[in-house]
Parts: structure tokens; C-alpha cells; sequence
């Protein structure tokens, strides 16, 4: 039987039932500890940790809500206090909500880069920010939607809304944060709601030790994964926390580049979540950082804003393979 409090994702590669927390409505999460997501002008540097420009986020609404919902988005203006000024603020970032048949494609949506039919399914809404937007320090809503006009895709945890930030001319960097909400004025939780993406871009925290959480799933097909990043700066390590492992430290990126790690997935690992823990040494301020994993075959692993399975502990009574 579905409990109360919580949404259930079956997976469809291993037929396994797994619950997911009803915490995940701010994005990101309590959980992630992540600051602001970022993302920059269409003309800004890659070096300064954007490396594309485009950031998409799936919002998944449990199927037995059938009242309207909204996105509501926290300072989505360029131009104010939060923002990442380069020079004169220049620069304007759009943000759609689709919803639809075909929103969902594990071709271009599961990629590091905005290519190919990202923008698939019906476009809902669409607003385009600047500097001179009343928006600095505030919400914008999106909605009402529906959920009858989002994508049914009960494998992905029930009806999916695809929220694209985009960053359209300009070099500043636009930081910004996320709630899905049952209420356009205010942010009031949807019981089971939950958010997930396939590359995070987001801006670390500049006191030392302040410790930022992606959890990527790792469903029963997955044999190894590839853990990237990109521009942490050499200001931070990445340490790997699962059922299975108490810390595995991993390479973290310099300035301007991509690096990359390998870890074999154990069974213990597997249907569950890890834990990719990105600590700050405080020595940047500004630090902006990319991330994403592939599997084997390089496909991508989702992150979802709360943990499918909860906060991965490690357990040294678990058995290692």
C-alpha cells in the first residue's frame, strides 16, 4: 500500500518499488544544501563555471494531485544582489515551462549540453528576464498548470513539468532557486512532489567546509559510473558517500576544466542513491560548479532534489561484492 508523506517511483528496469520522501519542494532541497543554481548570458566565458549556458529541471507532481500547481522562481532577474556581475549587467535568461506528449526524450534531455530537441513537448509558459525586471530578491510565479497538462509518465514518478532556464545574451551570471507550489502567492509544499535533472549548475557556498549533496540514483542495471566536474576552482574536494563506502575522495577540477572519475558500483550500491558531496575550502568566492554522471554505456543518472530512498548512510555491516 502507497503511504501518506510519500511518493512511489517504479523503476522500470528491475520492477522494484521505491519511496521517495515528500520533502523535495524547494529546488534545490533542504537536503542539497546548494545555495543558488546559476546560469549565465549566452555570451559569458565557460571559465567562470557555466559551461553551457542552460539548465533543465523535470518537476515531478505525484499522479493523485489533481489540483492546479504552480513553479514559482526566486529572483530570476540579472542584476541585483545575488547575481554574478561582469561589467555593466547585460544580460537576459529565459525560462519555459513545457508540459506534453514528448517532453520527455532520453536522447537530448539526458545530455551535458542543450542540443537536439531539449525544447520537446507543449510550451506552457515562457518569460524572459533582464536587469531592469522588479524581480531582484523576489518570486515569479508560473501557472496555474494543470496537472492533466503535464507529461504522464508514471516510470519517472508521476505527471512530469520540464522547467528550461537558458541564458539568452550577456555575460553575467544569473543565480536563482525553484518551488513547486499548490499556491501562486506563497510556498506551500505539494505532498510527494519531488525534482530531479541530469546536470547540475550551481554556486558553492565560500565558507570553509560548507558541504554541498547530489544524489544520483543508481538503479540495478548500473555496473560502473563516470563522476565529472568541471571548474571547481581547486577550491573544494568531492567525496563519494553510498551504502558501501564512507568517503571515497575523488579528483576535483582547477580552473576551466573537466575531470573525470570512475567508480564500479557494488550490489549494496545498487536501487539506491549515493551521495556526491562537494566541500568547500572557502579560498574563492563566486565559485560556480558543473556536475553530472553517466553509467557504462553513458547514459546520464538523474539527481532528484530529495534522495529516492533517503540520505545514503554508509553501513559497514553491508557485504561488498
Amino acid at each position: 500500500m502507497i503511504g501518506k508523506g510519500q511518493l512511489y517511483l517504479l523503476m522500470v528496469t528491475g520492477f522494484c518499488w521505491l519511496s521517495i520522501p515528500a520533502t523535495g519542494q524547494p529546488i534545490p532541497s533542504p537536503e542539497e544544501k546548494i545555495p543558488y543554481l546559476v546560469t549565465f548570458g549566452g555570451q559569458a566565458n565557460a571559465a567562470w563555471g557555466d559551461d553551457d549556458h542552460c539548465q533543465i529541471l523535470f518537476f515531478v507532481i505525484p499522479t493523485d494531485h489533481v489540483k492546479p500547481v504552480y513553479i514559482r522562481i526566486f529572483d530570476p532577474d540579472t542584476g541585483g544582489e545575488l547575481d554574478e556581475q561582469k561589467g555593466s549587467f547585460n544580460t537576459t535568461v529565459k525560462f519555459s515551462v513545457y508540459g506534453g506528449d514528448g517532453i520527455y526524450s532520453e536522447i537530448d534531455e539526458e545530455n551535458k549540453d542543450p542540443v537536439g530537441q531539449y525544447r520537446s513537448g507543449l510550451l506552457l509558459a515562457e518569460t524572459t528576464f533582464g536587469n531592469a525586471d522588479p524581480y531582484d530578491n523576489n518570486w515569479y510565479t508560473f501557472g496555474p498548470f494543470n496537472p492533466a497538462e503535464a507529461a504522464y509518465m508514471p516510470e519517472l514518478g508521476g505527471n512530469i513539468l520540464k522547467v528550461i532556464a537558458q541564458g539568452i545574451k550577456g555575460d553575467d551570471g544569473n543565480l536563482y532557486r525553484y518551488f513547486l507550489s499548490s499556491r501562486p502567492d506563497i510556498n506551500k509544499p505539494i505532498e510527494g512532489g519531488n525534482a530531479f535533472t541530469y546536470e547540475y549548475c550551481f554556486r558553492l557556498d565560500s565558507i570553509p567546509q560548507s558541504t554541498v549533496h547530489i544524489y544520483p540514483f543508481v538503479d540495478d542495471q548500473v555496473l560502473k559510473v563516470k563522476i565529472y566536474n568541471f571548474d571547481l576552482d581547486n577550491d573544494g574536494l568531492i567525496r563519494l558517500v553510498s551504502r558501501a563506502k564512507r568517503g571515497l575522495i575523488l579528483p576535483s577540477s582547477g580552473d576551466d576544466q573537466w575531470l573525470e572519475a570512475d567508480h564500479i558500483i557494488t550490489t549494496p550500491e545498487k536501487n539506491a542513491s549515493m551521495d556526491l558531496q562537494l566541500i568547500s575550502h572557502g579560498r574563492k568566492a563566486n565559485n560556480n560548479v558543473v556536475i553530472y554522471v553517466t553509467n557504462q554505456y553513458g547514459d546520464f543518472l538523474p539527481f532528484y532534489s530529495t534522495p529516492i530512498g533517503g540520505v545514503p548512510k554508509y553501513n559497514y555491516k553491508l557485504k561488498v561484492e
